[in-house]
């Protein structure tokens, strides 16, 4: 897995802010309604972008709470929302969550329960805070529908062979509906949000994930520090001559309480 320390919480703070995932959250955002006066749970809130977006659609009689395990990540979070009296930071994680049984309305978390090694107990979890009837909203990639063009095909497949590591589960679209119907909630949609990109701009995914990749597969020794750096160097050449291609799928899982 990735260890989010401050200076990943400063890379994804400028990737966070940009088009691609500004459109990921929106579309969690979106699916989970938010009403003002909810009391929502934001769990694995990171930097804390949802939580803002969330706490100013609830108004002052609503809360939002962010989760999350990484003091870095929340430090930011708390700096993002320091002017919001309707929001607060936990130390906790998607199994362990510091909130009372059936204390929140709806619940969301982006891009978290690909790193868990016990969806059923998230999803358990998730079951107790919420009030019956309650919502909740999962956004995951499904890291199948990756395409990454490349001159070197062996290359790019091994890099992204390697960076499955960073996972515990690839495919979360597709293997948490049943575990979400198992676990006493109704499944409502599964929505797609496509990315895909022939420029590798700055503030995209495909940039953020080179940034994050080249490292991780060298620090495992996973691809030797040349090879990786070859492989980010291409894709910056491929997009200078107009050849880059990336593409992939986020969703978005909605359901309820039942």
């Amino acid at each position: 897995m990735l260890n989010f320390n401050a200076k990943t919480a400063k890379l994804l703070e400028t990737a966070y802010q940009g088009a691609d995932f500004s459109r990921r959250r929106r579309a969690s955002f979106d699916a989970l309604g938010p009403k003002p006066g909810d009391i929502i749970a934001d769990i694995g809130c990171g930097n804390g972008m949802l939580t803002l977006e969330l706490a100013r659609t609830v108004g002052d009689h609503g809360r939002v709470i962010g989760i999350d395990p990484s003091e870095d990540m929340r430090s930011a979070a708390v700096a993002r929302c320091a002017d919001w009296d309707n929001v607060a930071f936990h130390d906790g994680t998607a199994t362990q969550i510091p909130l009372d049984s059936a204390s929140v309305d709806k619940a969301v978390s982006l891009q978290v329960f690909e790193y868990l090694d016990d969806l059923p107990g998230a999803v358990a979890e998730a079951h107790r805070l919420l009030k019956p009837g309650g919502r909740l909203v999962i956004g995951d990639m499904h890291w199948d529908t990756i395409t990454w063009f490349s001159d070197h095909a062996d290359r790019m497949e091994k890099m992204i062979d390697a960076w499955d590591g960073h996972l515990v589960e690839r495919c979360i679209p597709a293997v948490l509906p049943p575990l979400l119907r198992a676990g006493g909630f109704a499944v409502d949609a599964v929505l797609p949000v496509p990315f895909s990109a022939t420029v590798l701009n700055p503030d995209g995914l495909a940039n953020m994930m080179i940034h994050l990749m080249e490292p991780y597969v060298v620090n495992k020794g996973l691809v030797s520090a040349e090879d990786a750096r070859a492989w980010a160097e291409e894709q910056q050449a491929l997009s200078d001559a107009g050849r880059f291609f990336f593409s992939i799928t986020h969703f978005v899982i909605s359901a309820r309480k039942l």
